[in-house]
């Protein structure tokens, strides 16, 4: 689930899906959450009954996992945004393309309405992420725990991916760089705005989920769609990152490939698709796609 938070397109989620361990992570992180919330209200012994529900043998070596992972994959993953941002935004377009294909899967179709949804929230993606100037150089330390709050929602929400999120946001860079260059303080914000995150998200997104899951994921669905705008491998990986640290690149210059620029995104977006599907079939191969599972 590290690699899936660190690589745009590929939930962590969908990788818990994947494992069989969707269930028991869902329910460990609403009772954390609700453990959080006794504790606000001064509500000692409840605190302590709902921490002692929590399955710490899951959340414990899967936090540990999660971060040991991201610490790995970050640095390796900036050098590539920096030195080849097309192929690297060509694999992000193809992993989130795919995800959201197979995030079709993981509701059922009833009727024109989930259709419509579907296409209303892509084209709101869209248009919106039209506006964007560029990504985020700089964020300050409330902007940093705000994204990390959005992110965050990935880890409860299959099919979206909190990286995805990032890129979504223009923050994505700046979190890679946060991670890399070890700045602590940065990242104790980032993390701390993801707990809070966690804790509010995750009652009201499982709720959601219960009451509407059909249409929320196709609204799901939708914003994915919709967010290959800034994932266009030209110019430069548009709205991923620059070649150079100090020039921004606007996530509205979209243009077609020359014929020396197509090879390599393509590819990298064909390879990013085939994982993406891949994972799915896994995971119907485990009988845990679809249905309440997903």
């Amino acid at each position: 689930m590290g690699a899936a938070d660190v690589v745009p397109g590929v939930s962590g989620g969908t990788v818990a899906v994947v494992l069989g361990i969707y269930e028991r992570l869902l329910g460990t992180v609403r009772g954390v959450a609700e453990a959080a919330g006794r504790l606000l209200r001064g509500d000692w012994r409840g605190t302590k009954r709902r921490l002692a529900a929590v399955d710490w043998w899951l959340i414990v070596p899967l936090l540990a996992g999660i971060l040991a992972t991201i610490l790995l994959l970050a640095s390796v993953i900036e050098t590539q945004l920096e030195d080849r941002p097309e192929t690297m935004a060509g694999l992000f377009c193809g992993l989130v393309l795919a995800s959201a294909v197979s995030a079709c899967r993981l509701f059922e179709w009833r009727g024109a309405a989930q259709a419509a949804l579907m296409v209303v929230s892509a084209a709101a993606t869209f248009g919106l992420l039209g506006l964007q100037s560029a990504p985020v150089g700089d964020p300050s330390l409330p902007v940093l725990a705000a994204a990390g709050a959005v992110a965050v929602c990935a880890m409860i929400l299959p099919g979206i991916s909190g990286a995805f999120l990032l890129l979504m946001l223009g923050m994505y860079g700046a979190v890679i760089n946060v991670v890399t260059d070890l700045r602590l303080a940065e990242a104790a914000v980032f993390a701390a705005g993801a707990a809070v995150g966690l804790a509010l998200f995750s009652t009201l997104l499982g709720r959601l989920l219960d009451r509407a899951r059909n249409p929320v994921m196709a609204v799901m669905v939708g914003l994915m769609a919709g967010s290959l705008r800034v994932l266009w491998p030209w110019p430069n990986g548009v709205g991923v990152i620059s070649r150079h640290e100090h020039e921004m690149i606007s996530g509205t210059g979209l243009a077609w490939p020359t014929t020396a620029e197509w090879a390599a995104p393509t590819v990298a977006a064909t390879a990013g698709f085939a994982a993406v599907l891949i994972l799915t079939r896994l995971a119907q191969g485990r009988g845990v796609v679809g249905g309440r599972a997903g």
